[in-house]
């Protein structure tokens, strides 16, 4: 019997923000019946959580009332009939009004609901259709990871130490390497990299793009190498160098790296009255986005692996598949797709499993000045792109927009508050209030950014918020 208390609901009215598992909804005259089925789709298929009437959705919240749904026992129903499952609703009575609580729950693993043949999640305060990619996820965490598959079977001890850089292994692990072969194997064993069957070994999928001393060496697994294309100009009409990843991506990571920053275009500044020569992005930017390349792909994409693409005065950085979080909240989201894989390469120091990777990239970014990145959703692929110095005067006004945001949000999350200061040091624009101002005026016009309502009316001390915040 569910029993929401209101005390209940003030710690709800509380939460830092609206998530996955809570949405607030002011609903005070009404509701349309269609947006709250969808609503109870989306959710679902987010893993369920509360839906509530009655609160304002913009910070900060309070109870208002909702005089929506008055039968809600005619409301299950026809919720039930129209998205398919049960979804349990209570009236809760607040010092501040009617309050009404959808209790959603989670989609089964393995399937996704749909409403009227879309299937739905949220986006900020938008519903949106999932992407393929997403449901291709959905649909297959009922059977094998495509990961733990084995790519080569019926082999030897000896061939599995010849095929898997091993010592590499251990080494990033920061194990001492074992004093026998049996030692080794059975240490990749527990780790669930490869398996002993009928006494033969086989190497599971995972292990190969890891460990593998040749990827040619693993059929299935070749496309999957990381490509490093360098062209002259600022387009694709001359290549300079076009060169394939030969090992696995923990073994062979750093020097993928190292290669990567020796065909950077060099680029001068002027620091402490010296001109010097500095590369595009510094080594730990390229390293956080080449991670993050290797380890967000969509390893079912056939035909297609990570591509570094570097031009005279921008790097693409590319990887299969469609993000799984909305490219916009990159600096504050996480999602891992292959959570095995990424769990191994945080172990190793080569990435981090904790939404930090995008934040460092940007914070960055911006100590250089630099154009804000760009994250886009290609068509199959998700890219970012790194841009090479630009002086302020030469940036687009979509430039300048996509850099408070992201500035915005990096606040955020360090959970500051971006102001018309802050930004004017992002842009290095010394005391030009004024122009500060035509950026957020004109961020706050497309609906990027808002004004902290928590601070008042005041222009002298505004503070700003990203708009899904």
């Amino acid at each position: 019997m569910l029993a929401t208390t209101t005390e209940q609901i003030d710690i709800w009215i509380g939460a830092p923000s609206e998530n996955q598992s809570l949405e607030f909804k002011e609903a005070k005259n009404g509701f349309e019946r269609e947006k709250l089925y969808r609503y109870c789709v989306a959710i679902a298929n987010e893993g369920g959580g509360v839906l509530i009437f009655g609160i304002t959705d913009k910070p900060p919240r309070r109870v208002v009332g909702s005089a929506a749904f008055q039968d809600l026992v005619g409301l299950t129903s026809e919720i039930f009939t129209n998205v398919g499952f049960r979804v349990d609703v209570e009236e809760v009575s607040h010092s501040g009004g009617r309050v009404l609580v959808f209790h959603i729950p989670s989609r089964a693993r393995g399937s996704a609901y749909n409403y009227k043949g879309a299937y739905l999640m949220r986006s900020g305060e938008s519903l949106v259709s999932m992407t393929e990619d997403r449901l291709r996820t959905i649909f297959a965490e009922g059977g094998p990871d495509w990961l733990d598959e084995p790519s080569k079977t019926g082999l030897d001890a000896q061939e599995v130490i010849e095929l898997l850089d091993t010592q590499t292994f251990f080494e990033l692990i920061k194990l001492p390497y074992p004093s026998s072969r049996d030692g080794v194997l059975d240490r990749l064993i527990k780790e669930h990299l490869i398996y002993m069957l009928d006494g033969v070994y086989s190497i599971r999928r995972c292990a190969a793009v890891l460990l593998a001393r040749k990827l040619t060496n693993f059929p299935d697994l070749s496309r999957k190498a990381p490509r490093v294309i360098a062209y002259t100009g600022k387009n694709k009409l001359e290549t300079k160098i076009d060169r394939l990843g030969e090992r696995g991506y923990a073994t062979g990571f750093q020097g993928l790296v190292s290669f990567i920053m020796g065909q950077l275009p060099q680029n001068e500044i002027i620091k402490d009255a010296l001109r010097q020569s500095v590369t595009l992005l510094p080594e730990e930017g390229i390293r956080e986005l080449v991670a993050n390349a290797l380890i967000h792909q969509d390893f079912a994409a056939t035909g297609a692996g990570p591509v570094v693409e570097i031009y005279a005065n921008r790097v693409e950085i590319s990887n299969p598949g469609k993000p799984i979080v909305p490219v916009d909240r990159f600096i504050d989201g996480y999602q891992s797709r292959n959570e095995k894989l990424t769990d191994l390469m945080r172990r190793m120091d080569i990435c981090e499993e904790r939404s930090s990777g995008v934040d460092r990239v940007v914070h960055t970014v911006e100590v250089y000045q630099l154009p804000a990145p760009e994250f886009r959703a290609d068509l199959g692929r998700t890219t970012v792109v790194v841009h090479g110095p630009r002086e302020f005067e030469d940036m687009t006004r979509e430039d300048r927009i996509r850099a408070c945001y992201q500035h915005c949000v990096l606040k955020y999350v360090m959970t500051e508050r971006m102001t018309n200061e802050t930004l004017r040091q992002r842009f290095g624009l010394g005391d030009k209030a004024s122009v500060a101002s035509q950026i957020i005026s004109a961020a706050v016009e497309v609906g990027a950014i808002k004004p902290d309502e928590s601070v008042g009316a005041s222009r002298k001390f505004a503070r700003y918020l990203p708009s899904w915040a």
